[in-house]
């Protein structure tokens, strides 16, 4: 974050513009609904490496996102070391196992069924990359003073969903994991008590013998997520 002084409004003209015509629009939407229907959360990863770049470049198209007052409130850490992620996986088995045995309720757990959880999480371990997102209840400037940031969950949704995006975009599969508590991550990865632990990302190539939910793929129709809201036709 830049120092107190530098918290100045100064305007720069818009840097990109798109002026895409009706038609291109369309199509353009059309292509990426398309596109996005074929993203599926997957729990059998193939192992073979990924390469660090790209998911790099992933993180910071998720940098890019809006966040409330641009203090961007977030850190995604990106593990690929194999005794890490082994250690990952045996905390995270250790609070699904109490999940699964009771914690979470026999409502919950209905609700899971279709979708073939259970407590095992091999997936930690198999897909080449983690990715933790940590989302920053403050911060410090540069000289160490502390900074309250807004709409802390807001945006960080916001960033973990273009990162899903980036993701996909570049042919990987990810499967998003909450085990709760995550404290666990902020000791084994070295991150302030500023920063909570929101998921865990897992991210790779399918496996040959990968398989989807059916359940997973029901979606509701437009008409149940969309209202309109229009301005009269003039005349």
């Amino acid at each position: 974050m830049v120092a107190k002084k530098g918290l100045t409004f100064e305007p720069v003209p818009l840097p990109d513009r798109f002026d895409y015509d009706d038609a291109e629009m369309a199509a353009r939407a059309a292509a990426f609904l398309t596109h996005l229907r074929k993203r599926h959360s997957v729990r059998q990863f193939d192992p073979k490496p990924v390469p660090r770049g790209v998911i790099a470049d992933c993180i910071a198209a998720a940098g890019t996102a809006p966040s409330g007052a641009n203090h961007q409130p977030w850190f995604f850490a990106a593990i690929s070391d194999p005794p890490l992620k082994a250690r990952i996986r045996a905390e995270a088995e250790e609070e699904e196992r109490r999940f699964y045995s009771g914690a979470a309720g026999d409502e919950w757990l209905g609700a899971l069924a279709p979708i073939g959880t259970d407590d095992q999480k091999p997936h930690l371990e198999i897909a080449p990359w983690l990715i933790v997102v940590f989302a920053q209840r403050w911060g410090n400037y540069e000289d160490g003073t502390r900074y309250k940031n807004y709409y802390v969950p807001e945006s960080v949704g916001i960033a973990t969903g273009v990162l899903l995006t980036a993701l996909h975009e570049a042919g990987l599969v990810a499967l998003t994991h909450t085990p709760n508590p995550m404290k666990f991550l902020n000791g084994m990865l070295g991150r302030p008590a500023s920063e909570k632990p929101v998921m865990i990302i897992a991210v790779g190539h399918p496996a040959a013998d990968a398989v989807v939910p059916k359940a997973a793929k029901i979606k509701k129709p437009l008409s149940e997520i969309m209202g309109l809201f229009e301005a009269a036709p003039l005349g």
